[in-house]
C-alpha cells in the first residue's frame, strides 16, 4: 500500500458496509453477511476483494444485475448433490447458502456437492471454503464467470478468471486456506492499482485491442496464470460448474454477435466429511505437523519466513485487527461519493 492511506478499524468498516447495503434494499441479514465477507478479505490483506468493490456493487444493484431481494430456490437435491437457483443474488449470499447445503449433504452422506446458479460477484471465495474447515470438513469452492481473461494464445477475452479455494482444519494451527484465480492476478488487483495511481506490472493484462499494457486504466483483458495451465483450469471449471448446472456462460458469449452485457456467475461448493476417512483428531494433528515441516524448510536467500497456505493472511489479520485496515485515497473517495448518494455516513478514520 502506498503512503497516504486512510486507516479504518474493522468493526466501523463492517458497520459502514452493512448500512450501505441496507440502503440499497438488501435485507438486514444479507447486508451483514455481505459486509462480513468484504471486510474479512480486507482484514486478510485481500484488498482486491474488499470494500473497494462497493461502488461497483451499488451500480449493479441499481441496473438490476444484482437482485436486492432474491428468491433462492432448491432446484434439485438428491443424495450428495444439490442445485440452487440464486435468482441473481449477491454472490456472498448465494455462496454462503451453497456451502450450507453442501455441508448438510456431507453430514448425511459424507460428501456434498452444491452448484449455485445465477449468482453475482462472490468476493474472496476462501471465506466459503473456511466455513467448512471450521466444522471439521474440507471445503472446496470454484466459481465460473463471464469472459474477461484471454485464453492462452488468443488476444481477446475467451474465459474468466475462475478462482479456486480449498480449506482444511488444523489442530493448534489455524485452517490451511488457499484462494487463487486462474489468471495471473484478479481484476481487483487492477482496481487497486487504479485507486493507488500506480502502474501494473508486465504480464498482468492487455487493453481492449489485445496489446499488453502497464496502465491499469486501459487494462481490460487479464492474462491466464501459467499460460495454458491457467486457461485450461478455467475452462474445466466452466465444465464442472456451469455446464453441470445447466447454465453455460462461455460458449454463447464468445460467438460472433453475442451480447456481453450482464453480471451472472455460477458457483460450486464442496464439503467433505474428514471423519469418514480418518479420525478427525489425527487429521488435525497431521495438518499441524505438515505445516510445521513446510515452515522448517531451509529458506531461500532473502526470505525471512516460509508461509503455509493461509498463514500470510493470518499474520495480516492479526496486524489489521490491532491497527486498522488501510484504504487508498482513491478507494476512500469512491466510497465517499457512493455513501453521499445513499445518505450514509462514512466511518471514522485515523
Amino acid at each position: 500500500m502506498s503512503e497516504g492511506n486512510i486507516i479504518v478499524k474493522a468493526q466501523p468498516l463492517k458497520d459502514f458496509a452493512t448500512r450501505i447495503f441496507s440502503a440499497c434494499n438488501i435485507s438486514s441479514e444479507n447486508a451483514l453477511k455481505w459486509a462480513d465477507v468484504l471486510v474479512w478479505a480486507n482484514l486478510r490483506g485481500v484488498d482486491s476483494h474488499g470494500v473497494l468493490r462497493i461502488p461497483r456493487y451499488i451500480e449493479t444493484i441499481k441496473n438490476g444485475n444484482i437482485n436486492a431481494r432474491p428468491n433462492i430456490t432448491i432446484e434439485k437435491k438428491d443424495a450428495a448433490i444439490a442445485v440452487l437457483d440464486c435468482d441473481a443474488s449477491p454472490g456472498p449470499i448465494g455462496m454462503a447458502r451453497a456451502m450450507e447445503e453442501a455441508m448438510e449433504r456431507a453430514n448425511e452422506v459424507n460428501i456434498g456437492w452444491c452448484i449455485a446458479k445465477n449468482i453475482t460477484h462472490t468476493g474472496a471465495i476462501g471465506y466459503y471454503a473456511q466455513i467448512a474447515a471450521k466444522e471439521d470438513m474440507a471445503g472446496i469452492v470454484m466459481i465460473a464467470s463471464r469472459p474477461m481473461m484471454a485464453y492462452h494464445g488468443a488476444r481477446v477475452a475467451g474465459l474468466s478468471t475462475n478462482p479456486l479455494a480449498i480449506a482444511v482444519p488444523g489442530g493448534t494451527h489455524p485452517p490451511l486456506v488457499v484462494d487463487m484465480s486462474t489468471s495471473t492476478v484478479s481484476m481487483g488487483k487492477v482496481l487497486e492499482a487504479r485507486d493507488a495511481g500506480e502502474p501494473i506490472p508486465d504480464g498482468w493484462a492487455m487493453d481492449k485491442n489485445g496489446n499488453m499494457t502497464n496502465d491499469p486504466n486501459l487494462a481490460s483483458i487479464l492474462m491466464p496464470l501459467g499460460g495454458a495451465k491457467g486457461s485450461s483450469l478455467s475452462l474445466m471449471f466452466e465444465c464442472l460448474v456451469s455446464l453441470m448446472g445447466s447454465n453455460p456462460l462461455i460458449a454463447s458469449l464468445i460467438m460472433p454477435g453475442a451480447d456481453p452485457s450482464g453480471f451472472r456467475q455460477n458457483g460450486l461448493a464442496i464439503a467433505i466429511k474428514i471423519s469418514a476417512f480418518i479420525d478427525i483428531s489425527n487429521y488435525r494433528n497431521e495438518v499441524d505437523l505438515l505445516a510445521s515441516a513446510i515452515k522448517s524448510l531451509p529458506r531461500a536467500e532473502g526470505v525471512d519466513e516460509i508461509y503455509a497456505p493461509g498463514e500470510r493472511g493470518d499474520a495480516i489479520l492479526t496486524k489489521r485487527l490491532k491497527y486498522g485496515i488501510p484504504l487508498p485515497k482513491g478507494t476512500w473517495d469512491r466510497l465517499s461519493q457512493s455513501a453521499s448518494t445513499l445518505g450514509v455516513d462514512m466511518p471514522n478514520s485515523d
